[in-house]
């Protein structure tokens, strides 16, 4: 299956390598809306960005940076100390976001990361690193989120906070270049169900993965921990049926997909795994795409989406 669509979606998941290292040059004047060592911090976003902040959270605080928790914006524990709350957002006007800055504001150091400088988030923030080269047409996000989790994973990296058994950026660009042009399996985008696995940061990978399946094509996908997939999930899983981890298996997990009919998808090389998990998730966007032109979506227009979310009086 040919690995680049016609699609603006299809355009703009192929340019994320190149976006990746460009996020790493800018890491200098990005700088001072992250994290530094030390403190406790607070990651917040919505949807898309709310599961890179959960990757961003479980990278930092295993490698060593500082304690790290991540929250739907919406959900957002006020009153608890945090020494600084990185919020993301593309578009820069959703409202939870912008409602939790303005809440915070003069209470808590605050960052903020967005795709546009001429939003709001710009006052609301007390520092924004801007990814204006990662912003994107489609309703769907892909490239500003892989964008914005490869600079806070060049951020770590830059002060020898990745975590042991994480690539070094340019590893995970060279990876993503692979995964952009590699064949997708002809088989799995006919699967009736998708399931995603991850494993630490990966996790919030798998949410995303499923949840641009949901977007695109509107296929029935479901996300968990891979520990947790025997203790219910396994049940769903059957010929026809697919299941997608995000770094290496849990010992015996590939025996339990192959044992109950499932489909366990591997790389070109016939490995799950072998990818950098943030590479893989390319594969993942490309096939939401595959599915939704064979289900006769149009991918660059979801059905019942907008690109920002945006509430009257904070409301709806």
């Amino acid at each position: 299956m040919s690995a680049i669509g016609s699609s603006r979606t299809s355009a703009e998941i192929a340019s994320q390598p190149a976006v990746w290292r460009q996020a790493a040059a800018s890491l200098p004047r990005q700088a001072p809306a992250l994290p530094r060592r030390g403190e406790r911090v607070a990651v917040v976003g919505c949807g898309t960005s709310w599961f890179m902040a959960q990757s961003y959270a479980v990278l930092r605080e295993t490698g060593g940076h500082g304690e790290t928790d991540a929250f739907a914006a919406s959900e957002f524990p006020v009153g608890r100390r945090y020494d600084r709350v990185l919020a993301i957002t593309r578009s820069g006007t959703t409202t939870e976001v912008l409602d939790l800055l303005h809440r915070l504001k003069g209470t808590v150091a605050t960052g903020a990361v967005t795709a546009d400088p001429d939003t709001p988030v710009m006052q609301a923030a007390d520092a924004v690193a801007v990814l204006d080269f990662a912003d994107e047409e489609s309703v769907v996000q892909t490239r500003f989120a892989t964008a914005n989790l490869a600079l806070l994973r060049a951020h770590l990296e830059s002060v020898n906070a990745l975590p042991a058994g994480v690539l070094p950026l340019d590893d995970a660009v060279r990876d993503a270049e692979r995964a952009v042009n590699e064949p997708l399996d002809a088989d799995v985008p006919g699967a009736e169900q998708f399931t995603f696995l991850g494993t630490g940061w990966t996790c919030g990978l798998a949410l995303e993965a499923a949840l641009k399946m949901r977007e695109a094509a509107g296929a029935w996908t479901e996300a968990y921990p891979a520990m947790e997939y025997r203790h219910g999930p396994i049940s769903i899983t059957g010929p026809g049926r697919v299941t997608w981890a995000f770094g290496r298996l849990p010992e015996g997990l590939a025996g339990d997909v192959d044992r109950v009919g499932g489909t366990l998808v591997a790389d070109s090389t016939g490995v799950a795994g072998s990818l950098d998990p943030l590479a893989d998730l390319i594969r993942a966007q490309r096939l939401a795409v595959v599915c939704a032109e064979a289900r006769g979506h149009d991918p660059d227009r979801p059905r019942n989406l907008t690109r920002s979310v945006v509430l009257e009086d904070g409301r709806g």
